[in-house]
């Protein structure tokens, strides 16, 4: 399997419904050395929020990627290099799992060279993400390294994506995906905030994505994420 992530060690998602920190730019944001950007969130969305996000961060040199959370909020530019589905394995109301994505297919079209799917396992209980697609996260290492193994071998899923948002994750388990893999590429999110937390979690993913910490302790923080997931 092959695609862009596979040289990728740090993604940096920037959520439409917030706002950055006072002082901070979107060229701040888009040069802090990230290898990507991802433009998505799970509440609040709209198409005018995505727009914005993405005609001030198009004008750098850095891959842009939508990942909608509904198919109302996708958005055709240019600018951006694709956009990346979540697709939650482990959610309790299968919507999440294929229901949105046929209602895509129905009312839009859809680029489908440009167009990627991420298996999301979803892992904090608390986490919106959760509440929202009735996710089972009561899993242990064996089963979440299970689910990784499908999502690769049965479904041909080229990003499998340990989803831990709000909270800094279990090592072991994310070790255990990233090692149930052969060619697929790890993602690991939640939690990140500072130098030693991407450091660990970038030591047992393949990719840490930094999402909040932008929004609330800014630039300097995520550029020193972008230390720590590029030397672990």
């Amino acid at each position: 399997m092959s695609g862009p992530w596979t040289h990728w060690d740090h993604v940096l998602k920037v959520d439409p419904d917030k706002e950055l920190v006072a002082g901070d730019t979107f060229e701040d944001v888009c040069t802090s050395g990230t290898d990507a950007i991802e433009i998505g969130g799970t509440t609040g969305m709209t198409e005018e929020k995505m727009e914005r996000v993405v005609s001030a961060c198009k004008e750098y040199d850095i891959p842009l990627y939508q990942e909608p959370s509904n198919p109302g909020v996708v958005i055709e530019d240019p600018g951006l290099d694709g956009y990346l589905i979540p697709t939650v394995f482990n959610a309790g109301d299968p919507f999440w799992i294929t229901g949105a994505h046929k209602e895509w297919a129905r009312i839009g079209e859809v680029e489908w060279g440009r167009t990627h799917t991420e298996a999301y396992i979803v892992l904090n209980p608390d986490a919106s993400v959760a509440s929202y697609t009735e996710a089972n996260c009561d899993l242990g290492p064996e089963e979440v390294a299970a689910y990784a193994s499908i999502a690769e071998r049965l479904f041909g899923q080229d990003i499998i994506y340990l989803e831990y948002s709000g909270m800094l994750g279990d090592p072991e388990t994310v070790l255990a995906a990233t090692e149930a893999l052969s060619e697929s590429t790890s993602f690991y999110g939640g939690g990140i905030h500072d130098y030693e937390s991407a450091h660990e979690m970038g030591a047992v993913a393949d990719v840490v994505v930094v999402g909040d910490l932008v929004h609330e302790a800014g630039v300097e923080a995520v550029e020193e994420t972008v230390r720590g997931a590029k030397d672990a």
